[in-house]
């Protein structure tokens, strides 16, 4: 079902568009299968036609225009090897997309994280979903900026074995978004980030990953000149608000009583300042 390579990206997937997993609710974050699951975070075409001003931006054209292929490259290969944390035996950097293997380690990790379980033909639903998450990953690496958009995987921090280094254990999306729902509560503020999709592989939960990959977003919001990052769970996750209250998240808003009513979760707006 999913063919990947470190020099071309191949990928036999259903549109998005004409089937969805039920389980996938637009904005919702969490670390883990027991936290919910994530938003359009996976389908990039999706999460940027729902009122966010990213790639329609004035201001992200002219940005992007004037930023040429060979430095969006140079900036890609002086950041993705280098650690933006190191903690509780963590390593966090960007993702490296021209690795083939790293990027279906990601898709692994993401995929089982958000999937929600089918009573019949669960093995094929999920691929589908592979497929699904793997397409929104490409679509944002392809058609992002690395000081728009970046994927950030841990891994071990210390170890003599390459291949153990390599094995990546939690993963995050960042990307800078210009949400007015969000806006309203940073004033004087044009844009922050979004942190979303963050998952932990399931052998290495309640280790201090999801810690690490949140460490990692403050690190990177700094580096960007970003004042704020914001997120969105659901508002029942108990474990998930737990988590990002302490790591300096505070709630801003909720969810309208009216999206009960379209059998969505209510979720709960948060946002931390650098």
């Amino acid at each position: 079902m999913l063919h990947l390579t470190s020099s071309n990206h191949a990928i036999i997937v259903f549109p998005s568009r004409a089937w969805r997993h039920p389980g996938i609710a637009d904005g919702a974050l969490c670390h883990d299968r027991n936290m919910g699951s994530n938003a359009g975070c996976y389908s990039g075409r999706t999460l940027w036609s729902r009122g966010i001003r990213w790639s329609d931006s004035d201001r992200f054209r002219r940005h992007h225009s004037s930023t040429s292929s060979e430095l969006r490259r140079e900036i890609r290969e002086s950041t993705e090897q280098e650690s933006l944390v190191k903690a509780y035996g963590w390593a966090v950097r960007r993702l490296d997309d021209a690795d083939g293997e790293e990027m279906r380690q990601v898709v692994r990790i993401q995929a089982e994280a958000f999937h929600e379980p089918t009573a019949l033909f669960d093995d094929l639903f999920f691929q589908f979903f592979q497929a699904e998450v793997l397409s929104g990953l490409l679509y944002k690496l392809r058609n992002s900026s690395p000081d728009r958009y970046a994927c950030l995987v841990a891994e071990p921090a210390a170890s003599t074995d390459q291949e153990q280094r390599r094995e990546l254990v939690g993963v995050v999306d960042v990307t800078v978004l210009r949400d007015d729902n969000v806006l309203r509560h940073l004033q004087g503020e044009e844009e922050y980030l979004y942190v979303s999709g963050i998952a932990v592989s399931e052998s290495f939960r309640r280790r201090k990953v999801a810690t690490a990959l949140l460490e990692a977003c403050d690190v990177l919001s700094s580096r960007l000149g970003y004042r704020y990052l914001a997120l969105r769970a659901y508002e029942d996750d108990a474990g998930a608000r737990r988590l990002y209250s302490s790591a300096g998240y505070e709630v801003a808003g909720v969810d309208p009583l009216w999206i009960t009513l379209m059998g969505r979760k209510r979720r709960v707006l948060m946002i931390k300042k650098i």
